[in-house]
């Protein structure tokens, strides 16, 4: 209707929204079960005009950002958490995670191999990383992935040692194309974990896995954390994160935030509370648009002869599409088709080029109102075969439907 898109291509959309119609009625029950969930969280915490207002300097009293934390607590099933916009990223709040609750001498095991580059640094796997956890005596292990990409839940039975101080799940994919962990997955984990080592922290990288399913992970886990940049901020929060579950491992998290003694009773929330407040309340329909979208191009690319991953009619356990392209000249194209359909930047013309850290070029599409943000639809991927390209995110499916037919016509 506004754009060049060939009959071949609608048609092929439209076939591929015929086929993703049950997958659309499931997330529609996801999606209404976890916004009436979130309302009744808004009720409970008595949210009023008075939580929107700025507070400055220490941040004493600040009423807003202490409902924020018990409203978060409340939909993802724990006791306690908080959410505060100084977090920078999520590998920001992660660290700050890590550093709260594991202390020299501890071990770290992750069960879901290596975790994603950024955090690398932070554990100290990555080489030479100046206060890294390696740095302060923190030990780290690892239990790969069989092969087909699913948790060795066997493996784990020797893994995991009686004095393991942390196992350690990194839910999503990352830039690979192993399956994203269900919350049963994330139970099963923890089940086996605590069978071993009671006492040991079972903590949950959950960034892209919030509101996917109507179970949620913070019932099975010790600890958990994500960004708002992504499912949680329902694209409205500017920037931040959250920390999430047993209360007094996020007590101890809130003292490594800020300083020991003060922990959350500090911390200025300078006008972001409405902004916070906003992307939370909306942030389950998002993400059900979100989900959407994906399983769309899921079809589309399928019914065009690709490989995808997951396929439109598999559970999901996150907002990210994985499509194998083939070759390098498609994987750009794809990219260039999702950046003409950016409300922001759809003008520009993404090209490859050499990101640090990574060993091959690097394409990245994203025209976002918030730099970064993975809930609003965008596409990445290194160039290296499989040539496959990672799409995330759309903050409606009519735009987000939009892009990937684009991309289809693009390519």
């Amino acid at each position: 209707m506004f754009f060049d898109i060939s009959d071949e291509t609608r048609k092929i959309g439209e076939k591929a929204e015929q086929l993703a119609a049950p997958a659309f009625e499931r997330i529609n029950e996801i999606t209404e079960y976890n916004q009436l969930k979130m309302l009744k969280a808004f009720q409970d915490a008595r949210v009023s005009e008075s939580c929107f207002t700025a507070s400055t300097g220490y941040g004493y009293g600040d009423r807003g950002r202490d409902v924020l934390d018990s409203i978060y607590a409340q939909v993802f099933d724990t006791e306690d958490a908080l959410v505060r916009h100084s977090f920078a990223s999520g590998t920001h709040t992660l660290t700050v995670a890590l550093f709260g609750v594991l202390r020299p001498g501890d071990t770290m095991l992750s069960v879901t191999g290596l975790p994603y580059d950024t955090l690398q640094g932070v554990i100290g796997t990555g080489g030479e990383s100046s206060g890294s956890l390696k740095e302060f005596g923190i030990k780290y292990e690892q239990l790969d992935l069989l092969a087909d990409g699913k948790v060795d839940f066997e493996g784990m039975k020797t893994a995991v040692k009686p004095d393991t101080r942390m196992v350690y799940i990194q839910r999503s994919r990352g830039y690979s194309l192993r399956p994203t962990l269900l919350c049963d997955d994330i139970r099963r984990i923890a089940e086996i974990a605590h069978s071993i080592a009671p006492e040991c922290i079972v903590m949950l990288d959950n960034c892209y896995g919030e509101y996917v399913e109507i179970d949620a992970p913070g019932k099975y886990v010790d600890l958990m954390a994500g960004s708002l940049i992504k499912n949680p901020g329902g694209g409205i929060a500017p920037t931040g994160g959250y920390i999430a579950g047993k209360k007094k491992l996020v007590e101890d998290c809130s003292y490594r935030m800020t300083t020991p003694g003060t922990g959350r009773e500090i911390g200025c929330t300078l006008g972001h509370n409405r902004e916070l407040f906003m992307g939370t309340y909306n942030a389950p329909h998002v993400t059900g648009e979100a989900l959407k979208t994906a399983v769309f191009a899921a079809a589309v690319f399928g019914l065009k002869g690709f490989g995808v991953t997951p396929l439109f009619d598999e559970e999901r356990g996150d907002i990210i599409q994985a499509i194998m392209l083939e070759t390098p000249e498609r994987l750009i194209s794809f990219c260039q088709g999702i950046q003409a359909a950016s409300p922001v930047d759809s003008f520009v013309v993404p090209e490859p080029w050499d990101m640090p850290g990574y060993d091959s070029k690097v394409i990245m599409a994203a025209g976002a109102f918030t730099l970064g943000s993975s809930i609003e639809l965008s596409a990445d991927a290194p160039l290296r075969e499989p040539y496959a390209v990672w799409m995330q995110g759309g903050l409606n499916f009519h735009t987000g439907k939009t892009a990937v037919l684009l991309a289809a016509n693009s390519i």
